[in-house]
């Protein structure tokens, strides 16, 4: 599931932490309070290539409201002040549905976040975005993995370097009840599954899930599935299933949905708390977690994100009430596949000041700005793990900096909207509530055009 769509379901409400205070450059006031700015002070050094562009205004547009707007605007506060460009960013929870309308409207933003890839390529293929200029592009091949480049770029142009990102390849589970248990963290499957076997004999159901959420229900369990086509197959028939060069039926991808089976629909695993397998289908996924801390599961397969919802005063850390362990590779020898998502900084104008500030969102000086501020993963590889406070933010950028992950962008965020946020949500609902694996894919395969 986008990143859109689950800032659109709750708001970020992490605490703030390491606050950074955005001071302004030397003496002089920033053009936002209508005087100049200070390029030549020594708090502006970092920004000298940027300079020229005073009293310019650049729009963005995003998804991100609320608190995380906030913290985004405190990040880009000092590049503000020492440029004198304006940055006028407007967050929208209908983002993703009004981005469209505006641009083909004659009234794009300058700049948009925009969290799927499959967006991105449609406005690229129908002229509407401009390709990133040379120094967005260079700043964007030194920072970030080639994973991630090829998202924002089509037929061979590159258009956007990514802003944020969010891991999803986690379990989450009680360092304390592991540790009275006696039980270890595992680091393949197949010692996930003798963890799994040997909680299920102690009497506690072993998982629990939930996948309620809505107009939107049905998401979680999408994650699971591309998580283990990462598993159990190699990443470019994984990157040939979201493009549809082979069906959605195709015998591989029925193996990785019988795969996930083996867990979301063993009545002897699931669902901790809730009740039996179907129960997964009407248990809201905020809610999916949280017997872990009732003593009732041991496993809850989630994103990062999902630190957030825990309940009020839960210290997730690992030495804490609860922490996450990554989902563990079926062949550990052929990397660590991780699936998760993030935005793009894609430009609907080519204005020196817009190029300017796309360049700068790229750059390891915003990522570690933003990061002390907290709560905020990037695949940034400018990014100082110890500017990143939140432990499970700090396991998330240690997976996206490790050299030996490979990485791959939420499955059904590249599938058109039709299957990625229809049938394939649909499918999975129908199959956790007992449809047969090769008529749940035919079903889907059926509505992809």
């Amino acid at each position: 599931m986008a990143s859109a769509r689950l800032r659109q379901a709750f708001a970020i409400t992490g605490v703030l932490g390491l606050a950074l205070s955005a001071t302004a450059c030397g003496t002089g006031s920033s053009s936002n309070d209508g005087g100049s700015s200070n390029a030549g002070s020594a708090e502006c050094a970092p920004y000298e290539n940027y300079q020229g562009h005073e009293g310019k205004k650049v729009t963005i547009y995003s998804s991100i409201r609320e608190i995380e707007a906030e913290r985004l605007a405190e990040s880009w506060k000092q590049f503000e002040d020492c440029t004198g460009i304006d940055i006028d960013h407007t967050g929208n929870a209908e983002f993703e549905a009004q981005l469209p309308v505006r641009v083909d409207g004659g009234n794009a933003p300058d700049l948009a976040f925009i969290p799927q890839p499959g967006l991105l390529q449609r406005f690229a293929e129908q002229g509407q975005i401009k390709a990133a200029s040379a120094e967005t592009k260079a700043m964007a091949e030194a920072n970030y993995p080639a994973d991630w480049l090829k998202y924002s770029t089509v037929n061979g142009t590159f258009y956007a370097a990514p802003l944020g990102s969010n891991v999803k390849s986690f379990v989450w589970y009680s360092p304390a009840m592991f540790q009275e248990k006696g039980w270890s963290v595992p680091t393949t499957w197949d010692d996930l599954i003798k963890l799994s076997d040997t909680i299920a004999d102690s009497g506690i159901k072993p998982w629990c899930a939930g996948i309620e959420s809505g107009d939107a229900t049905g998401w979680p369990a999408t994650d699971w599935i591309e998580d283990l086509m990462l598993r159990t197959q190699t990443p470019e028939v994984y990157d040939q299933w979201t493009t549809h060069q082979i069906p959605f039926n195709d015998p591989r991808v029925a193996e990785a949905v019988d795969r996930a089976g083996t867990i979301l629909k063993n009545e002897k695993y699931v669902n901790g708390g809730f009740g039996g397998v179907r129960s997964i289908a009407t248990t809201a996924f905020q809610d999916g977690g949280l017997p872990i801390t009732q003593g009732k599961c041991a496993l809850h397969r989630q994103a990062s994100f999902y630190a957030n919802q825990w309940p009020e005063g839960t210290k997730v850390a690992e030495d804490g009430d609860v922490f996450a362990f990554y989902f563990p590779a079926i062949d550990p020898a052929k990397g660590k596949p991780v699936l998760g998502g993030g935005e793009f900084v894609t430009a609907f104008a080519d204005r020196p000041e817009v190029q300017a500030v796309q360049t700068y969102l790229a750059s390891g000086e915003h990522a570690n700005s933003r990061a002390k501020i907290g709560d905020w993963v990037s695949a940034n590889n400018k990014l100082d793990l110890a500017n990143v406070a939140n432990p499970i933010d700090k396991l998330s950028v240690e997976l996206l900096q490790d050299d030996s992950t490979v990485f791959r962008f939420d499955g059904s965020d590249l599938m058109p909207a039709a299957v990625g946020a229809g049938t394939f949500w649909k499918g999975m609902v129908e199959w956790i509530n007992g449809g047969n694996t090769a008529n749940v894919l035919q079903g889907i395969e059926s509505s992809w055009k």
